[in-house]
C-alpha cells in the first residue's frame, strides 16, 4: 500500500515527526505528543511505510488495556494493516491472515519467552502505546526487555515525558538531571503547540470557593483541623466565567463536570452558556414557588379575618405590586455583575463575596433571596465600592 495518500492527510506535526523518524536509521524512537494529538495515526503511518519498504514483515502493538487492543486493530484496518486484537498466549503462533497482533503489557509479562520467539521469527516493528506503563511493575519492564529485544524496530509513544524512578523502562534513553533521570525524546509535540494548532481544546478549570472557621492556634499543636465547607463557584473557560455558586456534589456542579468531549471551543462556550441559563431559569422557578407557598398558606387566615380588620388596610392604600420573575432575574444579574466586578478588583472568589454579603445583610442564598434582600445586597456592595468595608 502506498503511503503517499496517508502523508497528505497528516497534520503538520505528524508530517514533521514522520520525516524525523526516517531522517536517520534508528532502531528505537520515542515520541512524546499531548493526548488527543493523533499518536495512533502517526504510528500506523510509520508502520505502513516500513511494511511497504519491507524493512519489517510483522507488527506487534503493546497497549495498557484490553479495550485499546481493539481500538488499535480498528484503526489499523483503515491503513490496510490486519491486526489480531484477540490473540492469546495459549494460541502460540499468530494467524496467517494477520500482519500482526495487539497484546497488553500484562499479557507480555505472563509469557515473555513466547513473545520473544514470535519477535525472532519475523522482522518485527513493536509499537509501545503509553510506554510509561512498562514501568508500572518491575516484572513488566523485565518482560518487555526479554520479549522485544530482538525486534527490528521499536516505536514508543507517550503523552508526557517521564522519570526513571525505581523501574527504568527498556529501550528508553535517560538524561541525568537534578533529582534523578528523565526520558530523552526523539520528537515532542506539547500541549502549547497543539492548542495553537487547534488540535486540542482549551482546558476547563472549575473554581471553588471556601468558607472556614478560623481560630487562634499560636499556642496549639502544629496540626489543627479546621471546620471548612467548599462550594462550586464557577467555570473558567477561554477568558469567560460560567455557572452559579452551588454546593460541591450538587446537580448544578455536575452539569459542568459532565461536559462531553470532542467539542470545538465555540461548541463548549455555547454549551456552557446554555447550562448557565438553564440553571438560572430553574432557580428562578424555585424562588417563585417558595414565595407562592407562604401566600397560599396565609390565604385562609386572611379570608377568616373580620372585615373590621381589613378596613384600616384599605385606608392605607393599594399593596405594592408583586415582583415578577423577570424583575427578580434582573436583580440577580445585577448583583452577580457587581460581584464579578468586585472579584476582579479584590481577587476574592465569587462565592466568598456572596457569603460576606449574606453575613452583612442576612437572608438565604441568592437563588432563594427575595427582591428586597437582593436589593439590600446590591446597596451594600455599592457602598463597599465607594467607602470600602
Amino acid at each position: 500500500m502506498s503511503t503517499a495518500p496517508l502523508l497528505s492527510s497528516l497534520r503538520g506535526w505528524q508530517k514533521d515527526a514522520y520525516h524525523e523518524y526516517f531522517r536517520l536509521p534508528r532502531r528505537d524512537f520515542l515520541l512524546v505528543a499531548t493526548p488527543g494529538a493523533g499518536k495512533t495515526t502517526y504510528a500506523l503511518t510509520v508502520a505502513a511505510e516500513l511494511l511497504a519498504r519491507r524493512e519489517v514483515a510483522a507488527l506487534t502493538i503493546v497497549t495498557p488495556t484490553e479495550h485499546l487492543k481493539h481500538q488499535w486493530a480498528q484503526a489499523a484496518s483503515r491503513f490496510g494493516i490486519a491486526i489480531d486484537p484477540s490473540y492469546s498466549n495459549s494460541q502460540g503462533r499468530a494467524g496467517a491472515d494477520f500482519n500482526g497482533v495487539a497484546v497488553t503489557y500484562a499479557q507480555v509479562a505472563a509469557h515473555p519467552a513466547l513473545h520473544r520467539q514470535r519477535t525472532e521469527n519475523r522482522r518485527t516493528l513493536v509499537v509501545f502505546d503509553e510506554i510509561h506503563h512498562a514501568g508500572d511493575a518491575l516484572s513488566w519492564g523485565d518482560a518487555v526487555q526479554e520479549a522485544f529485544d530482538p525486534a527490528r524496530r521499536r516505536l514508543a509513544l507517550t503523552g508526557t515525558p517521564f522519570r526513571s524512578d525505581a523501574n527504568p523502562i527498556p529501550f528508553v534513553t535517560y538524561i541525568s538531571e537534578e533529582g534523578g533521570k528523565r526520558s530523552a525524546s526523539d520528537y515532542v509535540y506539547g500541549y502549547g503547540p497543539a492548542l495553537e494548532d487547534g488540535v486540542v481544546r482549551p482546558v476547563i478549570f472549575l473554581a471553588y470557593s471556601r468558607e472556614r472557621d478560623t481560630r487562634d492556634i499560636e499556642d496549639e499543636p502544629a496540626f489543627q483541623p479546621l471546620n471548612a465547607s467548599v462550594h462550586f463557584d464557577r467555570v473558567l473557560y477561554d477568558g469567560g466565567e460560567f455557572g452559579t455558586a452551588a454546593a460541591a456534589g450538587s446537580p448544578e456542579e455536575e452539569d459542568f463536570l459532565g461536559l462531553p468531549g470532542l467539542l470545538d471551543p465555540d461548541q463548549v462556550r455555547t454549551l456552557l452558556s446554555k447550562r448557565q441559563q438553564s440553571q438560572l431559569a430553574a432557580r428562578s422557578r424555585a424562588a417563585k414557588t417558595a414565595q407562592a407557598a407562604p401566600a397560599a398558606q396565609a390565604a385562609p387566615a386572611a379570608q377568616a379575618a373580620p372585615a373590621a380588620q381589613a378596613a384600616p388596610a384599605a385606608q392605607a392604600g393599594p399593596a405594592a405590586p408583586p415582583v415578577t420573575r423577570q424583575q427578580l432575574a434582573a436583580l440577580r444579574r445585577e448583583l452577580n455583575g457587581l460581584v464579578g466586578a468586585w472579584s476582579h478588583r479584590t481577587g476574592q472568589p465569587h462565592g466568598a463575596i456572596h457569603a460576606e454579603l449574606r453575613q452583612a445583610c442576612g437572608g438565604p442564598p441568592l437563588p432563594q433571596a427575595t427582591a428586597d434582600q437582593i436589593q439590600a445586597r446590591i446597596a451594600t456592595i455599592r457602598r463597599w465600592a465607594i467607602c470600602g468595608r
